[in-house]
């Protein structure tokens, strides 16, 4: 036998009639590799040849068994510099090519080679994070697909788990590998969903410990370079005087256009029809979809950590990803959907967490100014927006930021008390933020006799009639919405008349929103991505479920007597009460009207990623 192992490999294959044991095939192999020093490389060449073999017949998988086999048991003879055509092929072997009988041999093969010698390790480490991903496209919604994903995943998971248990330094040296290898934002879907799972996979599993940590906070950031690739611009806005309060439009049809996304999506008039309008939806298409995609997976990643226990565990990551990561990205649109979601699983530890470091970094008197207005438009859109608050929370919340606008106006010296939007810009976000939970927020706490007492208690007239005059600078709708609602009420009254015509915005609450136009940013405002949605509908306030303090327009009128401006229509009143959302001003950039004129739009309700193939 050993002669007949000294001969052709392929003709002791091909016999199928020779019986030998694994020690003589190692034997063989060794021999095989040590000629190469000897400058005897024709065996050689031919065993390199048989591992790049695609191992479809019986032939040739039985041939890739036996050699792959006979690697494992030789691994110590293996030289990185005169076998590096040989490691290379090792190495570039994809597991999603072949049945589980070579993907055994061949894991066993790696984790041989990781183990053996340190040399080894980074490549080692870097083709199984090489094997998250197939290296073509497979139908993962299909038995077959979705057996071939666990087979594969399961062994790569294991080998990962086995080397470090082997090699203890195994999760500092794999960090890098899983952060270099990560899926660009514009990846294919699959891929960068399959690579998330497995990265979710390490952060709740027996290595969680050394590398959790690391993904979740490249999983927060991944959502955030998608999310920014995806500009307002690119969604088609509403009319520039109807942009907060009819926004929520829930009756969509699910109808798209062929990109995946809402028909109503425009470009502008100069771009040319059948390149640019193509590229940019493309583009938007594979952006929304990756952060669809993350974001679901993060959401069931959420509720299995919350079924396990270990929600609290790893919270205290999101919330520091959260302050490091989101807080400070302008005008962030889905991302942070990720703590919204995380809260409602717990909502008397991580969302009072959350609230709790969005009110400190807001009252932290040495805090980025920036980050501050940031952190109390956060503050104001999840008070008003997330239904698993509790009311007391809700109010006593808001008693602590109309104290802080309250020894604002105190604490400024008369001689500066000016109606200046940039020296006050803090000011001015605290007092949008009250109003802004206020309409949304204060019939249900009026309904309350404990939280009512609270906010009948609050000194709003005394901040409002300050020279600083927060209603002459607060975003005029958000004022409007927010009067109609507090004379019904009688929590104030006001002889000054703050009508505004419906406008969205004024040249005040431009100034004081700065070139960042954090005015407007309300960044709970109802999530556009059609799968991640449908976890966040449930525990979402939406403005349509949002009882006001008047039932009708006849009613509103007669509060308002007089000061009801002629030029508000029955339809723009119906309009600017029915629905409620913050969006940006409706920029012409991507607006496109068929004679290229530029008309008023409606934002569509839902980027909705195309389900085909």
């Amino acid at each position: 036998m050993g002669m007949e192992l000294e001969g052709d490999m392929e003709e002791y294959i091909d016999t199928g009639e020779i019986e030998y044991d694994d020690s003589d095939v190692v034997a063989h192999i060794r021999g095989i590799l040590l000629k190469v020093a000897e400058g005897k490389k024709s065996e050689y060449h031919d065993l390199v040849g048989k591992l790049n073999q695609p191992g479809r017949d019986p032939d040739e998988v039985a041939s890739l068994v036996m050699c792959l086999k006979g690697l494992s048991g030789a691994v110590a003879f293996i030289n990185i510099v005169r076998h590096e055509t040989l490691l290379q092929a090792i190495l570039g072997m994809s597991m999603w090519k072949y049945n589980p009988d070579v993907m055994d041999v061949l894991v066993d093969l790696i984790i041989r080679l990781a183990t053996s010698s340190g040399e080894f390790l980074d490549s080692s480490l870097d083709m199984l994070v090489t094997n998250f991903t197939p290296p073509f496209k497979i139908d993962l919604d299909t038995p077959r697909g979705v057996v071939k994903k666990e087979q594969v995943l399961d062994r790569v998971h294991s080998a990962l788990i086995t080397i470090t248990e082997l090699v203890p330094l195994v999760p500092m040296r794999l960090v890098p590998i899983l952060l270099y290898r990560m899926p660009h934002t514009n990846a294919d879907e699959q891929m960068m969903a399959l690579y998330a799972e497995s990265m979710l996979r390490l952060e709740c599993g027996p290595i969680g410990e050394f590398v959790g940590s690391t993904m979740l906070f490249a999983l927060v950031d991944r959502l955030v370079e998608l999310d920014v690739e995806i500009e307002w611009d690119d969604i088609e806005q509403s009319e520039s005087n109807k942009g907060i309060f009819h926004m929520e439009l829930e009756d969509m049809d699910g109808e798209d256009n062929g990109y995946g996304l809402a028909k109503t999506i425009k470009l502008a008039p100069n771009l040319d029809i059948t390149n640019e309008i193509a590229r940019r939806l493309a583009y938007l298409k594979k952006y929304s979809q990756n952060l669809d995609y993350l974001l679901v997976l993060i959401f069931q990643h959420l509720k299995s950590c919350a079924e396990n226990g270990r929600l609290a565990k790893v919270f205290p990551t999101l919330l520091q990803s959260f302050h490091d990561t989101v807080l400070n990205t302008q005008k962030s649109k889905f991302a942070q959907f990720f703590m919204f979601y995380a809260c409602s699983l717990d909502p008397e530890e991580c969302g009072m967490s959350f609230l709790f470091m969005l009110r400190d970094v807001f009252l932290c008197n040495t805090g980025i100014q920036l980050t501050r207005m940031s952190s109390v438009a956060y503050l104001a859109s999840y008070l008003s927006r997330a239904k698993f608050l509790e009311g007391h929370i809700i109010a006593s919340t808001l008693q602590g930021l109309v104290n802080w606008c309250v020894e604002y106006c105190q604490f400024v010296g008369a001689e500066e008390k000016t109606l200046n939007p940039e020296a006050h810009r803090l000011f001015y976000s605290g007092c949008q933020a009250i109003i802004y939970v206020l309409c949304f927020r204060m019939r249900e706490m009026l309904d309350d006799p404990d939280q009512k007492s609270i906010i009948l208690g609050f000194p709003l007239q005394h901040i409002f009639r300050d020279p600083l005059d927060p209603l002459k600078v607060c975003l005029p709708l958000v004022v409007d919405e927010f009067l109609r609602q507090a004379r019904a009420a009688s929590l104030i009254t006001t002889s000054e008349n703050f009508l505004y015509k419906n406008l969205l915005e004024s040249d005040l609450s431009k100034a004081f929103g700065g070139v960042e136009r954090l005015d407007m940013f309300f960044p709970f405002d109802p999530c556009l991505l059609k799968r991640s949605e449908r976890f966040i509908k449930p525990i979402f306030l939406h403005w349509s479920d949002v009882v006001l303090p008047y039932d009708d327009e006849e009613d509103f009128e007669e509060q308002l007597g007089d000061e009801v401006d002629d030029h508000l229509s029955d339809d723009d009143i119906e309009d600017s009460m029915n629905k409620m959302s913050i969006t940006p001003k409706s920029s012409l950039k991507f607006s496109m009207g068929g004679d290229h004129k530029m008309t008023p739009k409606k934002m569509p309700a839902k980027i909705r990623p195309s389900t085909s193939p």
